[in-house]
C-alpha cells in the first residue's frame, strides 16, 4: 500500500518551507476546552438545531376553562415538537447531571480533604437526583400519563 502511495511523490517533490507558528497562537486550557465542550453539549441537547430549522415560538399558550389565555413552556403530547424555553430548561436539566457526574469524579483527587469530598459528594449527588427527578417531571407534563405505572 505504501508503494502506491509513494507514486506522486517520485515526480513531485515536496517544497523545503519553514513556517514558524505565529507567537500569539497559543494552546487552549483545559477549562477553555471543557467550556466550549459544555456550552456545545448545552445547545446540542437544547434543540438548536431544530430551532433554527422549525423556528418555534419560544413559549405557548392555552385557554383555560373560564376562557383566559395562559402561557406554558411545554408542547404537550408532542413528543417531535417543543417551544424553545422547553429545550433550553431540559438542557439545563441535562448539563447540571453531566456536572454532577464532573464534580463526583473531582472527589477522587488523593489530596482532598475530608470536609470538601463530602461537600463535594454531596453537592454532585444532589445535582443528579435532582435532575434525573426533574427530567421525569418535565416528561410527565409533556406526555402526560406516560409514566404511570
Amino acid at each position: 500500500m505504501e508503494a502506491i502511495y509513494s507514486i506522486p511523490f517520485t515526480v513531485l517533490e515536496c517544497p523545503k518551507l519553514k513556517l514558524k507558528k505565529p507567537s500569539w497562537v497559543r494552546q487552549p486550557s483545559a477549562m477553555t476546552i471543557f467550556a466550549f465542550v459544555l456550552l456545545s453539549y448545552f445547545l446540542v441537547t437544547g434543540g438548536i438545531i431544530y430551532d433554527v430549522i422549525v423556528e418555534p415560538p419560544s413559549i405557548g399558550s392555552t385557554t383555560d376553562e373560564k376562557g383566559n389565555s395562559r402561557p406554558v413552556a411545554f408542547m404537550p403530547y408532542r413528543v417531535n415538537g417543543q417551544y424553545i424555553m422547553e429545550g433550553l430548561a431540559s438542557s439545563f436539566l441535562f448539563t447540571l447531571g453531566g456536572l454532577g457526574f464532573v464534580i463526583l469524579d473531582q472527589t477522587n483527587k488523593p489530596l482532598m480533604p475530608r470536609l470538601n469530598r463530602i461537600l463535594l459528594m454531596s453537592v454532585g449527588f444532589v445535582a443528579i437526583v435532582l435532575s434525573f427527578f426533574m427530567c421525569r417531571v418535565f416528561m410527565r407534563m409533556k406526555l402526560p400519563g406516560y409514566l404511570m405505572a
